[in-house]
């Protein structure tokens, strides 16, 4: 089991992956840019450990099998004290580091979560290379950006590879393991034993996509329902409801991107306008393009107003 974990961004998922791992007992350090990203990341901790709580609470109640979630505990262990115990625990050990080489030093794994731009994780890795020490496995959260496209930023490719998390972890407990392909047997099998070990179910994927497995489902459903925004055929709560009405989901697509935050929904959209083959030739023929330059138009113009989805508790919904 590898020890020293470090989470590199404390945005959505980073605070999730983190707290999640020190839940399962290891020693976790979250590496921020700014006094200022302190701030706003202390915020996800404090409403995490009441996801937690509240989610347990669930668990140890009548209805418990409609709100199980796998990341907590097993049906068949499951305590509700000890649970909590974990949490304080978890909440109480978590350490935020603004000095990157403090955070690196003797690490066993680090998972890169900052935006999902290019040049940032470029610049991210170019400066972390000189800081690991040998035996540290580094992995990328990327939604959509290739590992191949990082890995000689990295200093060590062999021990470079995708580590990818659905939203709410602790109950969506699924782990998307992608090698490139310099990627060491011995590095792809260590991370998929490390997403065991924080209680994923460890998913290989066993080629390189943009997306991996649920992205490739999730990220066309997600853009079909803003194009029909941006291109005024009805509004966020109507397209919502329609998804959730007539087929049973909890969230419909604005929701979904007030959950993982209006500038990662904006990089996403960025990203995808240059994936080739997003469509299957049958889908494009079905229908006309996308239209990316409205997408990009709305969640810039939400972006300036600071409306960035839940956490800041505005976004296509109040909160």
């Amino acid at each position: 089991m590898n020890k020293k974990v470090v989470v590199a961004g404390g945005g959505v998922l980073g605070s999730q992956i983190a707290f999640q791992a020190a839940y399962c007992g290891f020693d976790v350090t979250i590496w921020l840019r700014s006094q200022g990203s302190i701030g706003r990341t202390q915020p996800k901790i404090e409403g995490l450990k009441k996801s937690y709580l509240d989610a347990i609470k669930l668990m140890d109640s009548p209805s418990a099998e409609a709100n199980w979630c796998r990341g907590i505990a097993d049906a068949d262990s499951f305590d509700a004290k000890k649970c909590e115990e974990l949490v304080e625990k978890a909440f109480s050990g978590l350490k935020l580091e603004l000095d990157l080489a403090k955070a690196a030093a003797d690490a066993d794994i680090i998972i890169e979560s900052v935006a999902e731009n290019v040049k940032d994780k470029i610049a991210f890795y170019t400066a972390l290379a000189p800081l690991m020490s040998e035996k540290t496995i580094l992995c990328t959260n990327s939604s959509t950006l290739l590992p191949s496209t990082f890995a000689k930023y990295t200093g060590r490719p062999e021990k470079y590879l995708s580590l990818h998390f659905a939203n709410a972890i602790w109950k969506n407990n699924t782990a998307e393991v992608m090698a490139q392909s310099e990627t060491s047997r011995e590095a792809f099998d260590a991370v998929m034993a490390f997403a065991n070990d924080i209680r994923m179910v460890a998913l290989p994927v066993n080629k390189e996509k943009n997306g991996y497995l649920l992205n490739s489902m999730l990220v066309p459903f997600l853009l079909s329902g803003l194009d029909l925004y941006v291109n005024g055929v009805s509004d966020p709560a109507s397209i919502d409801k329609a998804w959730k009405f007539g087929t049973g989901a909890p969230r419909g697509p604005f929701e979904i991107f007030d959950v993982v935050g209006i500038n990662t929904a904006y990089n996403i959209v960025l990203q995808y306008q240059k994936v080739p083959g997003l469509f299957s030739p049958l889908l494009k023929k079905m229908m006309m393009p996308y239209n990316f330059k409205g997408m990009i138009a709305v969640f810039k113009k939400m972006i300036d107003e600071g409306k960035l989805g839940r956490s800041s508790g505005e976004g296509f919904y109040k909160y």
